[in-house]
């Protein structure tokens, strides 16, 4: 994390992710008290101090959601829906869930010792980031990308195997969910989480793409259910993940997204300016991009070439004969058409315009 002193001496730490601001926020305004279960999201920038990889940045953007008071596995499922949703929506195309559990903090312990006693046999071939996991935190090993490090830890043992049974029906449950909601999934027993106070459900949503290569990673979230406690609030349990904005970025074609066409207002004089601000006003209000030609005494000529370096789509002008007949004369930048719509109904007229 980027932590530093600022001029005063106080030292500052960046936020890495947004799940922990959530808790404490929850905790501080007793969210629990007005509501049994809340439904919240965020977006904003995060900071990690890390070296950048393809995908990955030391200041990046995230979308959260957070659901805090349900225990249930079908809103753990109930979310991965929603996310399967929203990718569909921007146009990329496939998103597998990989999915596994983490335990809870009794069946994780005794799985612990048993990665730990495995990672030992094979410790002097790890990688050195490996070596420090085997006594640090042992689950992260079955996460590396080193391909030497998952050859040897091909065979180690898998935490579903060691499970407690409130956790694997609780895992059950969500498995079942996704097929329900008809969401595409895999199990990967390998798959864990970089922060410690995920329990139970993990997931990553993985794209197969050469655009990001290694950290093929657009989504990620899990089960959190010890962390409002730890934190101070009382016992509630967790699911939630983020969005990595930029990953998802990289892989959206730009032609998939939806493009608004930007109107351009043109009057033609004194009188015109000032029903095109009426205009312009009731065509914000609507929705509809729109910018005005504000420079007064401007040639048409002129107004038409600044339009032209703005990418604009449409060109609305008003000159006197428009304002004695109430309408506006519409061009079209690209194929340079011409059209006259009626000032009374031109929110309407124009919405055909839109996507």
């Amino acid at each position: 994390m980027y932590t530093f002193s600022d001029l005063s001496g106080t030292s500052l730490t960046l936020r890495p992710e947004g799940t922990a601001g959530v808790v404490r926020a929850y905790i501080e305004h007793s969210l629990h008290m007005k509501a049994p279960v809340w439904r919240l999201f965020y977006r904003g920038p995060m900071f990690r101090y890390e070296r950048p990889q393809k995908g990955r940045y030391r200041q990046f953007y995230q979308i959260g959601v957070e659901v805090l008071g349900d225990e249930g596995p079908l809103v753990d499922a109930e979310l991965l829906e929603m996310l399967s949703s929203v990718f569909s929506r921007v146009g990329l195309e496939g998103v597998v869930f990989e999915v596994n559990s983490l335990g809870c903090p009794v069946c994780r312990g005794s799985f612990r010792d048993k990665l730990k006693a495995f990672l030992l046999d094979v410790r002097d071939r790890l990688c050195g980031d490996c070596r420090r996991r085997t006594e640090k935190n042992p689950l992260r090993a079955l996460d590396c990308k080193n391909p030497l490090c998952r050859e040897l830890t091909a065979g180690a043992p898998h935490i579903y195997e060691h499970l407690c049974e409130d956790c694997r029906a609780h895992f059950d449950g969500f498995v079942k969910g996704l097929e329900g909601f008809g969401v595409t999934y895999r199990i990967n027993p390998r798959m864990v989480r970089g922060l410690d106070y995920y329990t139970r459900t993990a997931f990553e949503a993985v794209v197969d793409s050469p655009r990001l290569g290694t950290q093929n990673t657009v989504a990620a979230g899990g089960r959190y259910d010890g962390l409002v406690k730890e934190l101070g609030g009382a016992d509630t349990p967790c699911f939630g993940f983020a969005i990595g904005i930029e990953r998802v970025a990289l892989l959206v074609d730009a032609a998939l997204l939806r493009e608004e066409p930007l109107f351009y207002l043109i009057p033609l004089g004194t009188e015109p300016q000032k029903s095109v601000q009426g205009l312009a006003c009731s065509m914000r209000r609507a929705g509809i991009k729109t910018l005005m030609e504000l420079r007064s005494g401007v040639s048409l000529k002129s107004a038409m070439k600044r339009a032209d370096r703005l990418g604009v789509t449409y060109v609305l002008i008003v000159g006197e004969d428009e304002l004695k007949e109430g309408v506006v004369t519409l061009r079209n930048m690209k194929d340079g058409t011409q059209k006259r719509l009626s000032v009374d109904n031109l929110v309407e007229e124009l919405k055909e315009y839109l996507p």
